[in-house]
């Protein structure tokens, strides 16, 4: 199905979830492994350092474009 036929699939929220499986889901993983391992500060760094980068993607990609103003106050 392609996007102009109402497919929720649509290549944005692929793109969404795909950051949000690397910016969550794959440090949790990791941040579980180092933590079994005996790294649990390293894990959490790891958890840490995903997290704020997902972030960091999510605001550069999706809403720092974004032109939020409000109303001109224009006066004649």
């Amino acid at each position: 199905m392609s996007e102009t036929q109402g497919s929720w699939f649509t290549r944005g929220r692929l793109l969404l979830i795909a950051v949000v499986t690397v910016g969550i889901v794959v440090p949790g993983v990791l941040r579980r492994l180092l933590g079994e391992a005996g790294y649990n500060d390293l894990g959490m760094v790891v958890f840490v350092l995903g997290y704020a980068g997902m972030i960091f993607v999510v605001w550069y990609g999706w809403i720092r474009p974004l032109e939020i103003s409000g109303p001109d106050d224009q006066k004649h």
